[in-house]
């Protein structure tokens, strides 16, 4: 194993590249999981009875991680997008 020493100022420059590039990194993938109010503004819905709707049919994946928390599967609502898309002629 071999030990590698760095100057202070650049371990420091190391590191914040390091951060830049990791933040970059998320920011580029959405999140898969969103909440009820990012999941009504891709399906371009204001009701959230419609949402409770799309869920309740099995149309859209959900999870519950708490009993008063719900989140949608971001993919999930493109697919249904997708199913309900016409082709143009």
């Amino acid at each position: 194993m071999e030990v590698v020493c760095l100057q202070e100022e650049a371990f420091y420059k190391l590191f914040d590249k390091v951060v830049e590039h990791v933040e970059q990194n998320r920011k580029d993938q959405p999140r898969k999981w969103i909440d009820g109010d990012e999941a009504m503004s891709i399906l371009n819905i204001t009701s959230k009875t419609t949402l409770q709707k799309l869920r309740d049919e099995g149309k859209i994946r959900f999870s519950k991680p708490q009993p008063r928390i719900i989140v949608y599967d971001r993919n999930s609502i493109n697919e249904y997008l997708e199913s309900k898309a016409h082709e143009t002629f």
